[in-house]
């Protein structure tokens, strides 16, 4: 199956760049360019991109924003992609639902890995990213968070599965883990996104982490 991907970025020369990449890749198709949120949503919406490259600063409408959109109306994953190492943007694009980040600086190789993980619905994060966000659960789970609403409306597998997630295990690996296909660890974790009301398996690993779930795994 070919991955398509729309690649939102204010400078042509980047978005060239990228495009350049990803479609000299095998199994990649860039079908789509943006220059801004707005445009992005706009291209999504026509084009049903399997990932879009979303930038976090651009005129008018921003990356941040543009996810949120194209998250909330479930027209494509997205991959943030941006020169700007800053926890703000960071929390801002998991919050927003994108289903990875990373910096700018990576490797062409690495890109087009984490373009086909996200297409297959995997979350992906930048390294400098991840410690940064598990120093901060190691600060924030000493006492794990309270139960969120719908929780407690998960199975035992759902439970299992979430707390995968917060332990950063991959589809496969979690099908290892618990002796379970890969299609029936995708049905799971799309049950417990829609259980939880969460927008990205990142989220969900957030979660598990705060309330003590990725321990248990």
């Amino acid at each position: 199956m070919t991955v398509k991907v729309l690649v939102a970025d204010d400078h042509s020369a980047i978005r060239s760049g990228l495009i350049m990449i990803l479609n000299n890749a095998e199994g990649i198709q860039v079908v789509g360019e943006a220059a801004d949120g707005a445009a992005a949503v706009r291209q999504a919406r026509a084009l049903r991109p399997d990932v879009t490259l979303m930038d976090v600063r651009m005129p008018g409408t921003d990356g941040i924003a543009a996810t949120r959109e194209l998250v909330a109306e479930g027209l494509t994953e997205v991959l943030v992609l941006t020169t700007f190492d800053l926890d703000e943007y960071v929390h801002a694009a998991l919050r927003a639902g994108a289903a990875g980040f990373l910096l700018k600086s990576v490797a062409a190789p690495r890109l087009i890995e984490a373009v086909k993980l996200v297409a297959a619905g995997e979350g992906v994060l930048a390294p400098q990213v991840t410690r940064r966000l598990i120093t901060a659960f190691a600060a924030s789970t000493r006492d794990p968070a309270p139960a969120p609403h719908g929780l407690d409306d998960l199975t035992e597998r759902e439970r299992e599965v979430l707390g995968c997630l917060g332990a950063g295990l991959s589809n496969a690996q979690i099908g290892s883990r618990l002796h379970i296909g890969e299609t029936t660890v995708k049905t799971h974790v799309s049950r417990v996104l829609t259980k939880l009301d969460l927008r990205s398996r990142v989220q969900a690993a957030i979660l598990a982490q705060e309330t003590g779930l990725a321990e248990e795994t």
